[in-house]
């Protein structure tokens, strides 16, 4: 324990920094967990954090090193170690140890910078960012050879934000992210996560209530009665290249149209599985059928 410019210092870490992340209220954990230059004793290195909230023991893996135990403080799931003669980027991994002699090992996500540009968030706080799906919702995505998954979400009264899934038990606490500014956005890099992974987002709100939200910006989600998003990559070719090249000399003035208006979930539902409603690609072909047999030209979808 020490002090830096009149504040309570604990391994490096500010008390007030320290009692957020207890409290699983901290905006920029990556500030404090992950890997981090320090110079100790005139010997330059890297300060090493990793949290699990039920870990009983941690070891960090450098590239091409012996794995090194990490320090367990005295509050419960924190660990840090002084690794001394390693230079940042160096990539690495974290395993922890449970009670139930179990271990879980993974690339650390606190070592990896924004997958959200400073101008994409220049645009967004502007209101004039015209691609907001490339930048928020789940992104398969390979950073420095390390496949994953980038997450980013707005929730501008958050105190905290956190992804959750199967690959952390749906606990809050395991993966929070970090707020970029005074955007409202929060994002993190998780590596390892793969396509058809189901997750939400645990929101933290001002009154300290936890709320489990599905992503707005989610490319798939699951089927009701579930509602979690799910990471999805389209590998689709389109291949109407001749009915767009002749659609431009097309009158579409001149040409009738017949629109069906259909709200999806109640049109048509399987009474052989518990009523629930069609899936989309099990609606397409009897819609287009459908459509077909009455003269329908235009399809229009309603929310």
């Amino acid at each position: 324990m020490g002090f830096q410019g009149g504040a309570i210092v604990i391994d490096g870490i500010q008390k007030s920094d320290l009692e957020a992340l207890l409290a699983f209220d901290h905006h920029n954990p990556h500030a404090i967990f992950g890997a981090h230059p320090i110079r100790r004793d005139e010997t330059e290195g890297v300060m090493v954090r990793a949290f699990h909230p039920d870990a009983v023991g941690a070891e960090v893996i450098f590239l091409n090193r012996k794995p090194v135990g990490l320090f367990q403080a005295e509050h419960g799931g924190f660990f840090s170690r002084f690794i001394p003669e390693i230079r940042l980027p160096h990539r690495y991994s974290l395993k922890f140890y449970f009670a139930d002699g179990t271990t879980i090992e993974r690339i650390d996500p606190y070592q990896f910078l924004p997958t959200v540009s400073d101008f994409d968030l220049y645009l967004f706080n502007e209101g004039n960012h015209r691609q907001l799906w490339e930048h928020l919702g789940a992104h398969v995505r390979t950073i420095d050879g390390v496949a994953g998954v980038s997450f980013a979400v707005w929730a501008p009264n958050a105190r905290r934000v956190s992804v959750v899934g199967d690959f952390c038990n749906w606990d809050g606490r395991v993966f929070p992210m970090r707020s970029l500014g005074a955007s409202g956005v929060f994002e993190i890099f998780i590596p390892g996560i793969r396509p058809e992974t189901l997750y939400k987002y645990e929101i933290k709100t001002q009154e300290g209530m936890l709320r489990l939200k599905s992503d707005p910006m989610a490319f798939s989600c699951e089927l009701p009665p579930g509602n979690a998003s799910r990471v999805y990559t389209s590998n689709y070719r389109w291949s109407d290249d001749e009915w767009m090249a002749r659609r431009v000399h097309q009158n579409h003035r001149s040409e009738p149209i017949a629109i069906y208006e259909v709200h999806l979930e109640s049109w048509r539902r399987v009474p052989e599985d518990s009523e629930r409603c069609l899936s989309y690609r099990e609606a397409a072909s009897q819609l287009v059928a459908h459509l077909k047999r009455f003269g329908f030209t235009h399809l229009e979808l309603l929310p």
